[in-house]
């Protein structure tokens, strides 16, 4: 209880500053780093002393990696190894190569300019998706472009978690090839035995946890599956996060990969805050008088290098100039896995302090910089073309051409698999899901998307991106869950269509009274039904027929319902 105080500081100045950060539509990440700047040793105020701190934080990294493994299988990285792929590559090739032979010149050791290179490449997933959503440009093309290449920079980056520990062990060239050659034998020893391991024993443990439907089972799995492959590559040698990224990568081809990413999101933002929070707390702005020409060169040279690789990179690809320099826009901005990078390579001891500091303040005010960049994308982009049109005038890039889900289907039962075949049929993209592993491995042997998943699960409707989705359909038989379900959609989206089914007229109007568009009761219904079939059999025009069921639609069912509560009269 010692350290109770100090958490509890620590607590409330982070609700504070972030309670302020999302009030002025500021990436949350950046008020971490202030709570970190805030409560560190270097400023005036009380400090923070946490010994147990430093680890808890470093789990932010192990399940940042986790969940950006979920989504990119290994199946996912085949299908876009052409431009996504491609592209993301390059560009953390090249800046890294960039950056660091202009550090080499400029004096800096070898393995020093390569760990600033790989810092410098990577780009803020968070402030990019964040400031793209605040604009409403999160589907325009460059938008897509952009965000799933800063996305693939954190995929890309995972050879840096072998290699820049090695940096600080060896001493000599000979040894160093040495060692990194040993780095990359246990890294492939590593994916081999989490890949095969994963194989053969992820999706029978997770179908056997999920018949239990027992959501504190399936995330304590979850727990227990990243944190064992996060402890197998520490064992080889390697980085916790390594293991934890194989993980997810094997997760993420099968049918649990949302909800194992709703369950481990709580504990992935709030020790993601703790690690930037950690960050913060090593910056000094006492040094900033004595470094700040060297950090806003640092800053120049990342945002400037970047800017023209990637407009180069993306023009040669074949899209339009305009998007490739908006495109190149959005990824000028530094990245929260720079820090990651940053922090292994001071722990491991490749570079010192001075030099770390002057990173991380670049990398600081690059993502300041970087904000304002990607507010303006396009008018600066149209002075650097020279020509004023509308944002998604560009060619396509095939990112674009993805079929993203129009339908999200709430439970895969009887009802759930009728509206799937109709979708189908009907060529509309569509997702369901169940917390009944049976109905999800038939949906699945069915040839449809069916995923286990908690549709009353905010996170889960949140990892589905359910707000990019023309329509949800909610078939649960339990009225208090689509209940939840339509207060959860109307909170969070209110802009997406929802009909639910209902078992009465009552919990079809309180289903309406929640937020859903259409609710309709299947007793009612199936009368309805019936009573249309016998008006045909009776020769009745099929559009009188369509009108009348219509007009008692319209009135909320009350030209049947009339006489429902009346007594009973014997004739």
């Amino acid at each position: 209880m010692v350290h109770l105080s100090h958490i509890l500081l620590l607590l409330g100045v982070a609700v504070a500053v972030v309670l302020i950060f999302q009030h002025l539509h500021i990436p949350t990440s950046l008020g971490y780093l202030l709570v970190g700047v805030i409560l560190g040793p270097h400023t005036v105020g009380p400090i923070v002393d946490v010994p147990e701190f430093k680890t808890m934080a470093e789990f932010g990294v192990v399940f940042l990696l986790f969940t950006i493994g979920l989504n990119f299988s290994l199946p996912q990285l085949h299908a876009l190894r052409d431009q996504v792929l491609g592209l993301g590559t390059g560009q953390v090739v090249f800046t890294t190569t960039l950056v660091g032979v202009t550090a080499w010149l400029a004096g800096l050791p070898a393995a020093v300019a390569f760990v600033i290179g790989a810092v410098f490449a990577q780009s803020s997933s968070t402030i990019i998706g964040s400031q793209l959503a605040e604009q409403k440009e999160e589907n325009s093309p460059h938008g897509r472009l952009g965000l799933a290449m800063s996305v693939f920079q954190d995929v890309t980056a995972v050879p840096f978690l072998v290699v820049i520990p090695v940096l600080g062990m060896a001493v000599g060239a000979d040894i160093l090839a040495l060692e990194l050659g040993w780095a990359m034998v246990k890294a492939l020893l590593a994916f081999s035995l989490v890949f095969y391991v994963g194989r053969w024993l992820l999706r029978p443990l997770f179908r056997f946890v999920t018949r239990r439907r027992s959501a504190e089972v399936f995330t304590l799995a979850v727990l227990l599956v990243a944190l064992l492959a996060a402890w197998t590559t520490f064992s080889l040698g390697m980085s916790l996060a390594f293991g934890a990224f194989l993980a997810g990568m094997m997760l993420g081809e099968t049918e649990f990969r949302h909800q194992v990413e709703s369950s481990i999101r709580p504990f992935r933002d709030v020790l993601l805050g703790l690690f930037f929070i950690g960050i913060g707390m090593l910056f000094d702005p006492a040094a900033i008088p004595r470094i700040w020409h060297w950090a806003l060169l640092g800053t120049l040279l990342l945002l400037v290098s970047k800017i023209l690789l990637v407009a180069a990179m993306v023009k040669k690809s074949g899209i339009d100039t305009l998007m490739a320099w908006r495109t190149a826009l959005l990824l000028a901005v530094g990245g929260e896995f720079g820090f990651a990078l940053l922090a292994i390579a001071l722990d491991a001891k490749v570079i010192d302090i001075d030099v770390g500091q002057i990173a991380l303040t670049a990398v600081l005010f690059s993502m300041i910089a970087g904000a304002f960049l990607i507010r303006f994308n396009h008018a600066i982009a149209s002075r650097l073309v020279g020509v004023r049109r509308d944002a998604d005038q560009g060619l396509a890039h095939p990112l674009s051409d993805a079929p993203e889900p129009q339908v999200v289907i709430g439970g895969y039962g009887r009802v759930g698999h009728t509206i799937a075949v109709l979708l189908h049929a009907s060529n509309v993209p569509f997702v369901a899901f169940d917390t009944d592993p049976k109905r999800v491995m038939q949906g699945r042997a069915d040839g449809y998307p069916v995923l286990y998943g908690d549709i009353t699960d905010a996170e889960l409707l949140a990892a589905v991106h359910v707000e990019r989705a023309a329509l949800v359909v909610i078939t649960l038989d339990d009225h208090a869950n689509a209940l939840r379900t339509v207060g959860v959609l109307r909170s969070s989206c209110p802009h997406v269509a929802v009909i639910a089914r209902a078992q009465d007229l009552e919990s079809s109007s309180r289903l309406i009274d929640a937020g859903a568009t259409h609710a309709y009761p299947e007793a009612i219904e199936a009368s309805l039904r019936l009573g249309a079939t016998a008006l045909r059999m009776l020769s009745i025009p099929t559009d009188d027929i369509d009108s009348m069921l219509q007009d008692v639609r319209d009135w909320d069912y009350k030209p049947v319902l009339e006489n429902e509560t009346a007594p009973e009269k014997n004739p």
